[in-house]
Parts: C-alpha cells; sequence; structure tokens
C-alpha cells in the first residue's frame, strides 16, 4: 500500500515561507492499496484534504474517511474537499460516537441550502440544518428531499458535534450540504473494515473530546496513525495499538522544553514518540502535527536535537511524503 502525507501541521494551517518544505496544511493521510489508482481511505479531513483533491485532479472520490476525533484542524477540510463535494462523489465517513448528551431538539421544515432555496421535509437525522434557526443545534433538521448526504442515525451525537462547527452561522452549510452521495456512520473502539483496508480504532489519550488512534492493515503491511496523543497520562493503548507496525505516525508537536504545554493541551513531545515508538517495536518512525509556529528550519532542529539517539529509522513527516510497504 501506498501512504501520501497530505497535511502534517497541528492546531492549525501555517502560511508562509518558512514552512513551505514541511508544509502548513494540517491533518490528513491517504492510502492507496495495491493494484488501485486512487486512494481508498483517508484518514482525517483537515486542510490537507484539498491537497489530495489536487492529487485526484478534482476528480470525484470513490471512498471512506476515518476521523480520529472532531477537532477543527481535523475535520476543515471537509467543505473544501472538492473531490467530495461533487455529483459523482461516494464517500463514508466514520465519527467518533461520543459520551456527551444530545443536543436540544428542535423542528424546521424549510431553509436554504447552498444556491437557489429548496423544499425540505423535517425528519430526524444526526446533522444540523443549514438554515438559520433558534437557538441550539438540531437532531430534527430540515434535510432536502431529493439526494445530497444521507446520515445514517445512531444514538451517538457525533454527526451532530461536526455540524455545530460546520453549519450557520459558523459556516454557510452544513454537512448535509455537501453534493455527491454522503454517509455518516458513528465508530467505537475496535476493527472496522474501510476502503478496503482493515482498521482497528483505539482510544488514547488527548484532550478535550475522544480521540482514536488507528492502526491500518492491508497488503501484507501495516502502520499506525496517532496525530493527537498524550502518552504521558497512559502510553498502554497508543503502544499495543502500535506494536509491530512497520511505520508509525507520531504527534510530534512539542519540544521536551514545552512538556507543561504539552501536556495541558494533551499532546506528545518528540521524546514521547521516541519511547513510544521503542515501546511498540515499530520499524520506522515518523513525526507528524508539528506546531504551527514552529518553522522547517525549527522542526529539522528539534528532531535532530531530541531523536538523534534513536536505534530506529526516525524521518520528519513532510506535506506529500509518500510511504510505499
Amino acid at each position: 500500500m501506498r501512504i501520501t502525507l497530505h497535511g502534517v501541521r497541528g492546531s492549525m494551517p501555517a502560511p508562509g515561507r518558512e514552512y513551505l518544505r514541511v508544509g502548513g496544511h494540517t491533518s490528513c493521510v491517504s492510502v492507496t492499496l495495491t493494484g488501485e489508482a486512487s486512494p481508498t481511505l483517508v484518514l482525517d479531513a483537515g486542510t490537507g484534504l484539498t491537497h489530495l483533491s489536487r492529487t485526484l485532479g478534482h476528480r470525484p472520490f470513490h471512498g471512506e474517511i476515518v476521523l480520529t476525533h472532531l477537532h477543527w484542524d481535523h475535520v476543515q477540510g471537509l467543505p473544501f474537499f472538492r473531490s467530495g463535494d461533487t455529483a459523482d462523489a461516494d464517500v463514508v465517513l466514520h465519527l467518533p460516537a461520543q459520551d456527551a448528551p444530545p443536543p436540544p431538539r428542535y423542528e424546521c421544515d424549510d431553509g436554504v441550502g447552498r444556491g437557489a432555496p429548496r423544499q425540505h421535509t423535517a425528519v430526524a437525522v444526526d446533522v444540523p440544518a443549514p438554515t438559520g434557526t433558534t437557538a441550539g443545534p438540531p437532531i430534527v433538521a430540515p434535510f432536502p428531499s431529493g439526494g445530497g448526504a444521507e446520515p445514517e442515525k445512531s444514538g451517538s451525537a457525533a454527526a451532530a458535534l461536526l455540524g455545530r462547527a460546520m453549519s450557520p452561522p459558523h459556516f454557510p452549510i452544513g454537512p448535509e450540504g455537501l453534493a455527491g452521495r454522503w454517509r455518516f456512520r458513528m465508530a467505537e473502539a475496535g476493527w472496522l473494515e474501510a476502503g478496503g483496508a482493515r482498521v482497528l480504532l483505539t482510544d488514547i489519550p488527548h484532550k478535550g473530546g475522544r480521540t482514536f488512534g488507528i492502526r491500518v492493515e492491508a497488503d501484507g503491511a501495516s502502520f499506525a496513525y496517532l496525530p493527537d496523543h498524550d502518552p504521558s497520562a497512559d502510553p498502554a493503548p497508543g503502544a499495543t495499538l502500535a506494536h509491530g507496525v512497520d511505520v508509525l505516525l507520531h504527534d510530534a508537536q512539542f519540544a521536551e522544553s514545552e512538556r507543561a504545554i504539552a501536556v495541558a493541551y494533551g499532546h506528545s513531545t518528540v521524546a514521547d514518540a521516541v519511547a513510544l515508538a521503542i515501546r511498540a517495536d515499530v520499524g520506522r518512525l515518523v513525526l507528524i502535527h508539528h506546531a504551527p509556529t514552529r518553522t522547517d528550519d525549527a522542526v529539522d532542529a528539534l528532531a535532530a536535537r531530541e531523536a538523534a539517539d534513536a536505534e530506529f529509522p526516525v524521518t520528519i513527516g513532510r506535506e506529500r511524503d509518500v510511504i510505499d510497504l
């Protein structure tokens, strides 16, 4: 399989010439299986998702997206994903199921989607309406008759939480405003089949909402993806998830001198990433989720200083890097 890094920054994009070598887009990784011409599996939907569209030549995406969690830097690319926001797209989006109680219910029976007003019917869905309404995100929301996204119902509030960040007044449309065929599924920890690969989701420590680490197995190879992870809180879940993988893509947002900030925000230092890779006996460590204010030169210096003694390959993940397994 082929792994492509489309976004490797954390927290927010990093524009400017000092960030071009590592790249400024936020978290997004695609997986192309042997024999496939295009990716069928995407991990996270940060602004790097726009780079995936360019990689596809803006052709419709047919596949599945698995989110580690719902923080902005991991979902902001969704409404700008041209290959997904097109009539012929076919996308399944897996969101971490949340334990929080659902938001208040209310009903509305009309609204305006993208472009001209459309007729809507109030139906029970997991995403909010794209219209201006009374306060609070809906569980019963207008859904345009005749197509668009198809939210799949469950007891979780995860899709509604996604809509709270992607709907008016915060954004012009809600998830149901995406063109093509979109299905929203609530994911629990455990194995699932996604995009033709075996995918294992494991709860890992990170501040501000449920967060998964992801292991992907396909074509006789494996890798683990933990972009937001605080192993100082409990290293066991992440180490177990990543045990024996060929490649570990891991959070490296902070320096050891910044440990207090790393712990406060639920992230890793470079030293944490190296220690976890040793514990998990991985083949190679790729450092990702770089701090948005850390320049390319500073990222290089941090890795050289804090990962120099590792007895296995450690590289800096850079936007557009390709890893063949």
